[in-house]
C-alpha cells in the first residue's frame, strides 16, 4: 500500500509539560474514521518538526517563528520555584524572585522560561535538560524555577515547589505550519477552540449531515394531506356522490307511497 493509497492519520506532537488527554479524548469521538498519532519531542525542537513535516500540528511553547508557522495561544502557566521540603521557601505560598536572590540557580539548557540568566546565583554549570536540574535539586545543589507543569511532570517525594509572583511565565499554543492548513488542522482547531461538533465556523464532519436528512425524508409529509381528503369533502361522496345521498332520500319518499 503506498502512502497516497494508506488511510489518512493526524500526527500531533506536543512538549513536556503540555498534557493533550482532553483534546485527543474528543478528536477520537468526532473524528474516529483518522487516528491520532501523538508524537513527544523536546520543547526546543518543536519548531524544527513542525517544518520539515513530521507532524501535523503540535502543543508548544511560545514564541515560535510566526514567518512560517501559525500558532493559536491556548494559556499561560504560572512558574514555580523547585526545592527541597525542608527549604526556607516552603513557609509561604508564594514567594518573589527578590527573597530568593541569594539563593542558587540552576539553569538547565533546556529552559523554557525567557530570561538568559535567572536571578539568583548561578550554579558552577548548566544542567543539560530540566530532568537533570531536578536531581540536583534533590541533591542540595541550588533551586530551580520551571512552568509549574515541568514542576508536575518531575515531581519527587523529597521535592515540593511554590508559585513565584515576578517570574517570567511559559505560554502554550497549538502551531502548525501556515502552508499547510490542512482540513485535519482545521478539524483540530476547531477542538481546541471549543467549537461544538454542528458548529458553522470551520469544517464541519461529514457524520452530521445524513442525521439531518434521514429525519426530512421519514417524515410522513405527503400522508397529512391525504388523510384530510378522507375525512373531509369526499369522505361520504368519494365513490358515488348521488347514490349515497339520492339513495337514501328515495327510500324515505318510497314508503309513504307504498302504503
Amino acid at each position: 500500500m503506498t502512502g497516497s493509497e494508506a488511510s489518512p492519520t493526524f500526527r500531533l506532537a506536543y512538549v513536556p509539560g503540555v498534557t493533550p488527554a482532553k483534546w485527543v479524548r474528543i478528536w477520537n469521538e468526532r473524528r474516529p474514521d483518522v487516528p491520532l498519532t501523538l508524537v513527544p519531542v523536546p520543547a526546543a525542537e518543536a519548531s524544527y518538526v513542525l517544518r520539515r513535516g513530521e507532524a501535523d500540528a503540535g502543543l508548544v511553547r511560545l514564541p515560535v517563528d510566526r514567518t512560517v508557522l501559525s500558532a493559536i495561544p491556548l494559556y499561560t502557566e504560572a512558574t514555580v520555584v523547585v526545592a527541597p521540603k525542608d527549604h526556607v521557601v516552603t513557609a509561604a505560598e508564594e514567594v518573589s524572585l527578590d527573597e530568593l536572590a541569594d539563593e542558587v540557580v540552576l539553569h538547565p539548557l533546556d529552559d523554557v522560561l525567557d530570561w538568559e540568566q535567572p536571578p539568583g546565583e548561578p550554579a558552577f554549570e548548566r544542567p543539560a535538560t530540566t530532568e537533570d536540574a531536578v536531581e540536583h535539586v534533590a541533591s542540595g545543589i541550588g533551586i530551580l524555577y520551571v512552568p509549574q507543569s515541568l514542576a508536575r511532570l518531575h515531581h519527587r517525594k523529597d521535592l515540593t515547589y511554590r508559585t513565584v509572583l515576578d517570574a517570567p511565565q511559559s505560554d502554550v499554543a497549538l502551531s502548525w505550519p501556515e502552508d499547510a492548513t490542512t482540513d485535519l488542522v482545521e478539524d483540530f482547531i476547531g477542538i481546541v477552540r471549543g467549537r461544538t461538533v454542528n458548529s458553522t465556523r470551520g469544517r464541519t464532519p461529514p457524520p452530521a449531515q445524513p442525521k439531518t436528512k434521514g429525519k426530512r425524508t421519514e417524515a410522513p409529509a405527503r400522508r397529512k394531506p391525504a388523510a384530510g381528503k378522507a375525512t373531509g369533502k369526499t369522505g361520504t361522496t368519494g365513490k358515488n356522490p348521488r347514490g349515497s345521498s339520492g339513495g337514501a332520500k328515495g327510500t324515505k319518499r318510497g314508503k309513504p307511497r307504498g302504503r
